[in-house]
């Protein structure tokens, strides 16, 4: 239940992200942001902001833990569009969670999974990468390095 605490505190964050997807392209931006994290419910759930300040929006979080299937759900909203997304839903093995769910890129279907892997006291990475075929392929498409801000 607590395997997000690693997350609570603020953090400063590198992004790289793909300008184009499914394409053959490999064409990535990079940005700075900022996220605090903090715990709900003694560790049950959690939630982040992060401020991306050169591109002008934010993005919320909200982790919520069942107890009975032993995984989370992960929810993700952006200032930009004022939406709630549907939820990717998994757990960790092994020091990496790997969460999945169902999505719409540019109107058609497609998987998406988010995956957080090389978590220590002072860093962490999460990936989003999208598959338009079921989940036989994936393509990442943003990458997020966090550092722990003084």
């Amino acid at each position: 239940m607590n395997d997000f605490d690693f997350f609570i505190g603020s953090w400063n964050v590198v992004n790289r992200r793909r300008t184009s997807m499914f394409d053959g392209t490999d064409d990535w931006e990079t940005f700075p942001a900022t996220s605090v994290g903090r715990q709900v419910f003694d560790g049950g759930a959690n939630c982040d902001e992060i401020v991306f300040p050169t591109q002008g929006w934010s993005g919320f979080t909200l982790r919520l833990f069942d107890t009975e299937r032993r995984e989370w759900s992960l929810y993700w909203a952006s200032s930009r569009s004022g939406l709630l997304y549907p939820p990717v839903v998994g757990r960790f093995t092994d020091g990496r969670g790997d969460f999945y769910g169902d999505d719409t890129w540019q109107g058609r279907p497609i998987r998406v999974r988010f995956t957080w892997s090389d978590i220590t006291a002072e860093t962490a990475r999460w990936e989003q990468l999208f598959s338009a075929d079921g989940g036989e392929t994936w393509e990442s498409n943003w990458i997020m390095d966090f550092s722990r801000s003084a």
